[in-house]
């Protein structure tokens, strides 16, 4: 073998490998991508007040507007709904709770029965779809007070179908089959505020915590009705409720 042409290609390899390693290490420092985030502005969106909302089955003092705040007192146990019913749309919520091992919920499609029913006195919640609203110490309460393990439900957004609505879970799943838990446990503790985006479109509903997509389900029926900020014993805090309507 010419001794240049052997050099050349030994050369030829080390340089090869010497990028490899390059690239490789590179790869390995670079920062993970940016979480993205729909913050509920831009063409199509609007602001949900005071005004956009109705009690159904709370006290008077239970919901309180300031600022553009929601503060909820947790008792007693119901919702308030919108004025409108809603079918496919986009909605972004920040919420916190304020205690330990708070419950909370967003209602998405509520059926207008279940609604009418509650404001007559007959139960508590609606018939619809909740998005979990649910701070970590919920867990730790459950298990420490009934010597069982929190299988059935998560505080990171769970997404499931209550009363007789029905769907069709993303999963994973909970042990019963019906509940949408969230592929990654991303939900912050009390005191701090959480980002939710729900996309809801011809009876799918996707629910992004914090940045990513997480849970949902396909299949929801009836997939129109009203959106609710519910009350479960301990108080919590709504703000930027942003909306866009969607065809």
């Amino acid at each position: 073998m010419n001794i240049n042409a052997f050099f050349a290609r030994c050369f030829r390899a080390a340089a090869i490998g010497c990028l490899c390693v390059s690239f490789s290490a590179r790869a390995q420092r670079s920062p993970q991508l940016p979480k993205a985030v729909i913050d509920g502005t831009g063409p199509g969106w609007y602001a949900l007040n005071k005004d956009h909302f109705v009690n159904v089955n709370c006290e008077p003092d239970t919901w309180t507007w300031t600022n553009g705040m929601v503060h909820c007192t947790g008792k007693p146990v119901g919702v308030i709904r919108t004025i409108k019913l809603h079918t496919n749309f986009e909605l972004v919520a920040q919420w916190r709770h304020l205690q330990s091992g708070g419950n909370s919920g967003i209602f998405v499609w509520a059926t207008p029965e279940s609604i009418k029913a509650l404001e007559q006195g007959k139960g508590r919640l609606p018939t619809g779809i909740e998005v979990q609203v649910l701070d970590h110490g919920y867990a730790e309460q459950y298990e420490k007070q009934s010597k069982k393990k929190a299988d059935w439900f998560t505080t990171n957004g769970d997404v499931f179908p209550t009363g007789s609505t029905t769907m069709e879970p993303f999963p994973p799943t909970s042990p019963d089959g019906k509940r949408s838990f969230p592929r990654k446990n991303l939900s912050k503790g009390v005191g701090e505020w959480n980002h939710y985006y729900v996309r809801a479109i011809n009876g799918e509903i996707r629910l992004w915590v914090n940045g990513e997509e997480v849970s949902g389900g396909t299949h929801v029926r009836p997939a129109t009705g009203y959106l609710c900020l519910e009350s479960e014993g301990a108080p919590v805090e709504f703000k930027e409720l942003r909306i866009r309507e969607l065809p």
